[in-house]
């Protein structure tokens, strides 16, 4: 991610790109009365195109942290609190538990049981890094007997994965760049996950491609626990006006996340 890229949304945020009605939210709104209580919202996030932290200095970025920095401000709170955890799977586990507020992950059927979701605010298409040397052109060349495609365990782009593989196997890790070393190693012929993260990656291996095709798309939202029924609406009402007003694009934009398209299906006018 961009540095600055927190700093740059917020500030746009403060001079004016705000939702029309976010000064009554502050006083009375039931719906949140317990997180403005609180002071502070706690988000579940995990290495990805949506949050990242930079292992030397501890600075965090992402998309995810720039929506919940725009909520806050709405809101009235200063304090964001980032709950880290290696996979998605983990970040659903702790906002059913309740001790995260906020989960950003993308919606899959298996965690429909588990927790609600805002409707999705942006769509991301899964597609494969492949070393220089490969021979594969398009996803549907890299479905062949004895292709070993790297995935992180859990992921939205995983889950597809499997779904669609027939005869090419799918060789896990737990994170990101143990993946990217499975293919850097030899270990993979390919790395499959969200196109933004495999062409960041893709400069990491000279000569490498990012396929143009895709294997699938998933749909990202934010899950929240079951029975915050105010919370959920409050939320997916502030969605629904950062979608319309156009800052969300705007942020994606400016911070250089390719592939993201926003949803704006049944976005109220």
């Amino acid at each position: 991610m961009q540095r600055g890229f927190i700093a740059l949304v917020c500030g746009s945020l403060i001079m004016g790109a705000m939702p029309t009605h976010a000064q009554s939210v502050q006083q009375g709104d039931q719906r949140v009365r317990d997180i403005v209580g609180a002071g502070k919202v706690r988000i579940g996030v995990f290495p990805s195109t949506q949050y990242s932290k930079d292992t030397k200095t501890g600075e965090q970025s992402g998309l995810a942290l720039a929506i919940t920095r725009a909520l806050t401000s709405r809101l009235g709170i200063t304090e964001v609190s980032t709950v880290e955890h290696p996979n998605p799977v983990a970040v659903v586990a702790c906002v059913k538990a309740g001790e995260c507020d906020l989960g950003f992950v993308s919606i899959e059927p298996a965690r429909l049981a588990e927790v609600d979701f805002t409707p999705p605010y942006i769509r991301r298409d899964f597609t494969y890094l492949v070393p220089a040397n490969s021979s594969v052109r398009g996803v549907d060349d890299a479905d062949r007997p004895g292709i070993r495609i790297a995935t992180v365990t859990g992921h939205a782009s995983t889950t597809a994965l499997v779904r669609v593989l027939k005869q090419a196997k799918p060789v896990y890790a737990d994170d990101l760049d143990p993946a990217f070393e499975l293919l850097r190693a030899g270990g993979a012929d390919a790395l499959a996950s969200v196109r933004e993260v495999v062409l960041r990656y893709a400069a990491r291996l000279p000569g490498s491609r990012v396929l143009d095709d895709s294997y699938d798309s998933s749909l990202v939202a934010i899950a929240i626990q079951k029975g915050r029924t105010g919370w959920l609406s409050y939320v997916s009402e502030f969605l629904a006006d950062v979608k319309r007003s156009g800052w969300l694009r705007k942020t994606i934009d400016s911070g250089g996340l390719r592939g993201f398209e926003v949803v704006v299906e049944n976005v109220p006018q």
